[in-house]
């Protein structure tokens, strides 16, 4: 017989013995889904118990669904004989075939006869009689029966003695099998019946009825029918087939999928103790299945995904349920029938130690940074934590990267004003066919894991409003920018919009990578591998991907082939960039702040940036932030004062290398300036509609545009106007009588281009000196 651990083949081991402390009066409890199956679990029995042992052999209910059967009404009573035998819970499994050192279901199996994990009656004769290796007897961990009545007894919420029992046998089994299986395989069971046949939740439902306006009895059919809506099942054949199915997929247009193994052992044993809470970021569809994959490809269970009940369309739905994902309503704010069974799920997750997954963000980021955090979900959880369902919590900040991904070119039409296309069955299959190109490679990095005790009071209840919910959230999504690797592709693409619309050569591109490429060494920023991009070889094979999806035009027609982005395509270009910016950012406002007027100091305009920038930016706490650009700017220029004067200052700028508030800040304040403008244009009040405001800062963006007062094109983008007016509203310029307060906005964005205009002027000087571009 084999037993396998992670899906890899160990050793073979002999057929497992009888417990060794059972050496009185036993009941045997066989989980047998045939009598093929409940004889092999006899003769084992015969085979193996010790001499004068006295066993009685009970049947449970078949774990396998199809086959079960009632519970054998003997056991009841011979557990209330008053005696203490042993309990001793055993099966037969059935293992898959052996694949390239591993015993996990694929689709060769899934066509053929179905899950070999759970053969018929016939089928498991023959695997008998030809592969005795896939053919393993489970037993699990004995137990006295009066321990498990004094444990029952002592139940706040008691259910019969014998489903009691044969609840905790068959969780017994499942614990065993899975040391042979591996842990990839560790689900709930009896979500539905634990959580139904809690009189707390029945009570509630109660409680909650007549708000509803229904009775009780339909209160409680209501809350039932919530949670088979919410609640994900597992398949173990499913998990299995699915993560052959993402391999196929991913592999269609992607490499592979980059991580540390040494991160997925630090989770696992981090797991085994506390509940686990991944939040990743959302930049692609393929995010849920990369990390899907990687869990089950390292031996972790499967996350349990919180999904929009907009996916659960067929087929996808029903499948990607048994695989983790439960769906929740997009709104349920006035359903506290809801509410509630969602946080009774939540709790029961949070009680079992099962792992957790959702986007913190809410939806996919059409921009590439990262959205602000959305805490409705992470409330839930964190109440969990409070209410004393676990001891900690972790937070596992996760980063999910790409070379490149299919859904740019969607992103860049939505952020021009295109409606998001709804998902449906047909756009699932169209986002398949666009895989079948060259995309690179896929990169996983986990940031530091954040203990919830340790960052949060001993509060009652969490709420949006919660400030220390908030600081838990953005302390999240900082360690999620903090790990997020550099790719070539990004910065590629960061220097070709650092030109705006001009052409470069591939030698000028390199010379303008290089002092990017040598602050990323300096800095000891993540990378997506080593990154050699001071190599001309290596820079147009960049080139050369980034053209196949039509970001980037080459010209040949002269002395040397030359590149630029291809028009129309910035905003899908900056995607790429905005991924690493924040890296950059703190550098880009100092050297704005550097080029202020002598009206206030250096630290007060780095903070007046700062607020002016929050919408876009996760700043870390005041003083943090402003120690971070002290860092930044004595990096740069050794010996810095901030009480330089104005000649002193300018040469201070001058010794920044790279310059980069052109690059990093313009598109943002561009926006910021049509909003401000737009916002002028409104003497009076404005309209009601922000759909209407976002549709006159498109046209008087694209106006800008075509007339050069706006330098960037990527600047005329909805989501940045969006941001735009999400700042005037926290200044108060959408209210009457702001008319001035508004003009004074639009005045101050003006000042601070012309200082990023300056900035821009003497990074092309700079190019010029060097031998680089034209300066314009």
């Amino acid at each position: 017989m084999v037993a396998t651990t992670g899906g890899a083949v160990e050793s073979s081991v002999p057929e497992p013995g009888w417990p060794m402390e059972v050496t009185d009066a036993t009941i045997c409890l066989l989980d047998a889904s045939s009598e093929f199956e409940h004889r092999l679990l006899e003769a084992w029995i015969d085979r193996h118990r010790p001499e004068g042992c006295q066993v009685e052999v009970m049947d449970l209910p078949s774990s396998r669904r199809r086959r079960s059967r009632p519970i054998d009404p003997r056991l009841e009573a011979r557990l209330n004989r008053g005696d203490d035998p042993w309990l001793l819970p055993v099966r037969v499994a059935w293992l898959p075939p052996l694949r390239r050192g591993k015993r996990t279901a694929s689709f060769i199996d899934a066509l053929k006869l179905g899950d070999p994990r759970d053969p018929d009656a016939l089928r498991q004769r023959v695997i008998y009689a030809r592969h005795p290796d896939r053919c393993v007897i489970v037993v699990a961990e004995p137990a006295r029966a009066e321990r498990l009545r004094e444990v029952h007894a002592e139940a706040v919420e008691p259910e019969h003695l014998d489903r009691y029992v044969v609840r905790r046998a068959t969780l017994a089994l499942e614990r065993a099998e899975r040391r042979l299986r591996g842990n990839r395989y560790k689900v709930p069971k009896f979500v539905m019946e634990d959580i139904t046949s809690r009189g707390s939740f029945r009570d509630e439902l109660v409680r909650l009825a007549p708000g509803a306006g229904i009775t009780p009895e339909r209160a409680l059919g209501r809350g039932a029918r919530y949670l088979r809506e919410i609640a994900a099942s597992h398949s173990p054949f499913l998990i299995d087939i699915i993560a052959n199915g993402i391999h196929w997929l991913y592999r269609q247009g992607y490499g592979s999928i980059d991580y540390d193994t040494e991160q997925f052992r630090q989770l696992y044993r981090l797991g085994e103790e506390h509940p686990l809470v991944f939040l990743p970021s959302h930049k692609s569809q393929l995010d849920r299945l990369s990390l899907q994959y990687s869990l089950w490809e390292n031996d972790l269970p499967p996350n349990h995904t919180a999904g929009g009940i907009n996916m659960n369309f067929f087929p996808v739905g029903p499948l990607v349920r048994r695989t983790g994902v439960f769906f929740i309503r997009r709104s349920f704010k006035d359903n506290a029938i809801y509410k509630w069974v969602l946080q009774s799920y939540l709790d029961y997750l949070v009680s079992k130690r099962f792992s957790v997954e959702f986007y913190i963000e809410g939806g996919r980021s059409r921009s590439g940074k990262l959205l602000p955090p959305r805490f409705g979900l992470l409330a839930y959880l964190v109440d969990s934590w409070r209410r004393g369902k676990s001891e900690d919590m972790y937070l596992i900040p996760t980063s999910i990267a790409y070379d490149q991904i299919q859904d740019v070119d969607s992103y860049a039409a939505e952020q021009r004003g295109a409606e998001k296309k709804a998902e449906s069955l047909g756009w699932a299959l169209g986002a398949m066919r666009q895989l079948r190109r060259r995309y690179g490679d896929i990169y996983i990095r986990f940031g530091e894991p954040v203990s919830v005790a340790k960052e949060l009071s001993g509060a009652e209840s969490a709420t949006e409003g919660d400030i220390d919910l908030q600081k838990l959230a953005f302390e999240v999504m900082v360690r999620i920018n903090r790990v997020t690797p550099i790719t070539a592709a990004s910065l590629v693409t960061t220097t070709l919009l650092a030109l705006q619309d001009r052409a470069a050569s591939l030698s000028e591109i390199t010379a303008e990578l290089d002092e990017l490429v040598a602050e990323v060494r300096e800095r000891l920023l993540p990378t997506a591998g080593d990154l050699r991009l001071d190599e001309p070889g290596e820079v147009r094979k960049v080139l050369d991907l980034l053209a196949e999806h039509n970001l980037v035009t080459s010209f040949t027609g002269g002395t040397e082939p030359l590149y630029l982005i291809t028009p129309d395509q910035h905003i899908a270009a900056a995607f790429y960039r905005n991924t690493i910016i924040h890296y950059f950012v703190n550098g880009a406002i100092a050297e704005v702040a550097l080029l202020d007027e002598p009206s206030s100091s250096f630290w007060d305009e780095v903070l007046t940036l700062r607020d002016l920038l929050k919408f876009e930016f996760f700043f870390p706490p005041k003083e943090s932030f402003l120690e971070e650009v002290r860092q930044e700017v004595e990096r740069q220029v050794p010996g810095w004062d901030p009480g330089q004067d104005d000649q002193e200052v300018t040469s201070a700028v001058e010794q920044m290398s790279p310059l980069r508030a052109h690059w990093v800040l313009r598109p943002f304040l561009e926006a910021y300036q049509v909003v401000a403008d737009v916002l002028v244009r409104h003497d009076g009040e404005l309209p009601t509609d922000e759909k209407q405001l976002l549709q006159e800062c498109l046209a008087l963006g694209k106006q800008y545009r075509m007339q050069r007062r706006i330098a960037a094109e990527e600047s005329v983008s909805q989501l940045l106007f969006g941001n735009g007016l999400k700042l005037a509203a926290n200044r108060g310029l959408l209210e009457r009588g702001s008319a001035e307060q508004r003009l004074a906005f639009a005045r101050q964005l003006a000042e601070v281009l012309d200082r990023v205009d300056r900035i821009a002027a003497l990074a092309a000087a700079r190019r010029t000196r060097i031998g680089g571009t034209a300066k314009p």
